[in-house]
């Protein structure tokens, strides 16, 4: 189950990276990216094949990113989202939300929820990042209106009371 609280923890920083992101037309990944801009974020795109991001430097991996970074959304395979958490471990990202669209698991692992765990890190386990923000599109409330419906986020009034 998704938690509002960590939700609404990450989306009030500003400061985010979005690792795995591409600049392949068609990636999700750059829909996230492009639409987190649009919300007025500082996003960083991280990526060791991509040099840019619509025009944006595209850095390797989130050691090289200079400066604070509030949050990082991971949207890599699985197989590899544990890496990624533990290198937000590493390099002190506190908020963490491990990517997940509709019909996968995206970036959700148990070993990649467990290491976040392990070392204390607010994490947003499965969603999508677009659901939340202030005017989502169409897709993006029905998306969390069926995910709220099937039990998959937890309810604001206890999240708000805990």
């Amino acid at each position: 189950m998704v938690s509002m609280r960590a939700v609404n923890e990450f989306l009030a920083q500003r400061h985010v990276a979005v690792v795995g992101v591409s600049d392949a037309t068609g990636s999700f990944a750059k829909t996230v990216y492009r639409e987190l801009r649009t919300h007025g974020y500082d996003v960083v795109p991280v990526n060791p094949s991509v040099t840019s991001v619509d025009g944006d430097r595209c850095f390797p991996d989130l050691a090289s990113v200079p400066g604070e970074i509030d949050g990082a959304i991971v949207m890599v395979n699985r197989d590899v989202s544990a890496s990624v958490v533990r290198d937000c471990a590493a390099r002190g990202i506190r908020r963490v939300w491990l990517f997940q669209g509709i019909g996968g698991p995206g970036a959700v692992s148990d070993e990649a929820v467990r290491i976040a765990r392990e070392h204390g890190l607010s994490l947003v386990e499965g969603a999508c990042p677009l659901m939340f923000l202030d005017s989502p599109g169409l897709v993006h409330r029905v998306h969390r209106f069926v995910r709220r419906h099937r039990g998959a986020l937890a309810d604001r009034s206890r999240q708000s009371a805990a």
